[in-house]
């Protein structure tokens, strides 16, 4: 399982890197009145709006990659209480009252102490 997050961890560095590059890269909305003068991309290898399209999809397609993985590490991220073994690895019970029922037959047993009555133990000083 760890192997899984550091891979998945790794694909998400590597689509943020890419979507701040590929955002870097695109041109902005006033960038067409430069290509008016010559200085425009026509003669690129994606054309004169090919580069525009190519870099766009790719942006969106690792913003995807991004949320996806996002999603799926805060998936396998999710905290998942286990019970507590106790501290010498024995499940913790909580202690039975005795009833009245189970008391001896001779009428002088000592009644066992409220739940109120006894200090507790689990309360940090």
């Amino acid at each position: 399982m760890l192997y899984l997050k550091t891979l998945i961890i790794v694909v998400q560095l590597l689509s943020a890197l890419g979507v701040i590059g590929l955002v870097l890269l695109q041109h902005g909305k006033g960038a067409d009145m430069g290509a008016a003068f010559g200085s425009g991309a026509s003669g690129s290898l994606f054309g004169a709006t090919g580069s525009a399209n190519f870099l766009s999809r790719t942006t969106a397609v690792l913003a995807a990659v991004f949320f996806v993985t996002t999603l799926t590490l805060t998936y396998l991220g999710a905290y998942r209480a286990k019970p507590s073994a106790g501290l010498l690895g024995t499940a913790v019970t909580a202690p039975v009252a005795a009833s009245a029922a189970s008391a001896p037959a001779g009428g002088s047993a000592v009644l066992p102490a409220s739940a109120a009555s006894v200090p507790a133990t689990d309360v940090p000083k």
